[in-house]
């Protein structure tokens, strides 16, 4: 893999791509902190990691959800109404 560092005026451009107003510290800054990125995936690289399995959670996810059980549930759809008739609602005439 080639050697790649991230320069002041690779910085820029990438800023003027992204419609970013960066002043001169912001640029050195960025610049200091993406090659220090950059470092960090270069030790990553150097890892030998034949015949791992790739993990793509750091622990395992669980199912916290309940037991999913079903209940009686008795509803009275006439207890609150003055009038009923057998199962129906009774309402006021109509004129």
């Amino acid at each position: 893999m080639a050697e790649t560092a991230i320069t002041k005026e690779l910085v820029l451009d990438i800023s003027k791509s992204a419609r970013l107003d960066l002043t001169n510290t912001e640029i050195e800054k960025y610049t200091q902190q993406l090659n220090v990125i950059l470092e960090a995936f270069k030790q990553l690289d150097e890892v030998q990691a034949e015949g791992t399995e790739p993990s793509y959670h750091p622990i395992e996810i669980a199912d916290n959800l309940r037991e999913d059980r079903s209940e009686i549930w008795i509803w009275d759809p006439l207890a609150n109404v003055k009038d009923s008739e057998n199962s129906y609602i009774r309402g006021p005439k109509i004129k």
